[in-house]
């Protein structure tokens, strides 16, 4: 093997291992105090039973599809895609959530590497609810799953 092509395979191999971790921190977390994470079976079944979903995605994303019978309430989000995200730059209308705090809802929006609805999650968990469920994997897997969308 040439120097030149060895330096360029061990320049690639270096770049994977410091890409590596950018790419998965973008990603949110699996878990979160005070957040119940849901798969979309899960979730379906509390919908059914009445409890109300919230798509928090932008809201021409809601209009082009969402899951059947979810209410949208966007959230505006300028902060930081991290745990330690500050809330005060964000925008999200925490009384358009039922007033009972004790009550269930459930939050989603594009999957894994979307922060709306983790940060949605928070906000409400902050706000002193009480029941709060996380479809973390959102509509991408809700769909594979062939559940209904509008």
């Amino acid at each position: 093997m040439s120097q030149k092509r060895w330096f360029y395979g061990a320049l690639i191999i270096m770049c994977s291992f410091v890409l590596m971790p950018i790419a998965f921190a973008a990603d949110t977390p699996t878990s979160e105090k005070g957040i119940v994470v849901v798969d979309p079976a899960k979730a379906k079944s509390l919908l059914d039973s009445g409890v109300p979903m919230f798509d928090v995605r932008v809201a021409n994303e809601y209009v082009e599809a969402h899951i059947k019978g979810a209410k949208s309430i966007p959230y505006k989000e300028k902060s930081a895609k991290t745990r330690e995200f500050d809330s005060a730059l964000d925008n999200f209308d925490l009384t358009r959530l039922p007033a009972d705090k004790v009550a269930p809802v459930i939050f989603y929006c594009n999957g894994t590497e979307c922060w709306k609805s983790y940060k949605a999650s928070v906000v409400s968990v902050r706000a002193g609810y009480k029941k709060v469920y996380w479809l973390r994997t959102g509509i991408p897997d809700w769909k594979s799953k062939g559940f209904p969308v509008e």
